[in-house]
């Protein structure tokens, strides 16, 4: 039990965090090679031993290892991005698009460059789900641009999204995903219609399962 000597040295104990129990023979065997390393360490000149030494100190071993893990890393999270995230435009650059929703009400915003339609809708309360989170893996951000001609001032939809459409409810010749729309002045006026209703299918409903 070399390796649990040579972690006492470094003022920590060798207990799982969960249960508390020592470690065994076997699970000290990463420990091992780390103590070697630091031994290697010790003969470089500069820093590079107290270095080693404060990761140690500093790792707190308590709260290591969850079965033969010893050494896991500790993240932290964040929580999921939420759409809706949208830029403030600058006073006269305002882009100006409107979206229709199922009732026919019409909701009239001033946008800024590059916002796509999905977080416009979402950052304004409308009904608008993106199920996949904006990653063009799903159809419920499908709208119908009103005018041929502004549909044409967009650049063409990509493979993923021509596929992700075929799966939309109420698929018209002008529909698009909201996720893949993103605002240009020459946008400018834009008219979007929200379909009647979606329909969730991913992309991953189709992934083959193993």
């Amino acid at each position: 039990m070399a390796a649990a000597r040579g972690l006492c040295r470094h003022g920590l104990q060798p207990l799982t965090q969960s249960t508390g129990q020592r470690l065994s023979t076997g699970q000290y065997a990463p420990l091992k090679s780390i103590l070697r390393q630091s031994r290697l360490l010790s003969n470089v000149p500069g820093g590079s031993h107290q270095l080693f030494r404060s990761v140690l100190r500093t790792s707190k071993y308590q709260q290591l290892t969850h079965g033969s893990s010893i050494l896991s890393r500790s993240f932290s999270s964040t929580s999921k991005l939420l759409h809706g995230h949208i830029t403030k435009p600058k006073p006269g650059e305002e882009i100006k698009v409107t979206f229709i929703d199922k009732d026919g009400e019409r909701h009239d915003f001033e946008v800024a460059e590059g916002d796509n339609l999905l977080d416009i809708a979402q950052a304004n309360d409308l009904e608008m789900e993106g199920a996949c989170g904006g990653s063009c893996a799903c159809s419920t951000c499908h709208v119908i641009v009103e005018s041929p001609d502004m549909y044409d001032k967009m650049p063409e939809p990509d493979d993923d999204e021509n596929d992700m459409l075929d799966l939309a409810f109420g698929l018209t010749e002008t529909s698009r995903l909201g996720c893949q729309v993103k605002m240009t002045p020459e946008l400018d006026g834009l008219v979007v219609t929200l379909p009647s209703m979606t329909r969730n299918l991913q992309a991953s409903d189709f992934a083959e399962k193993k």
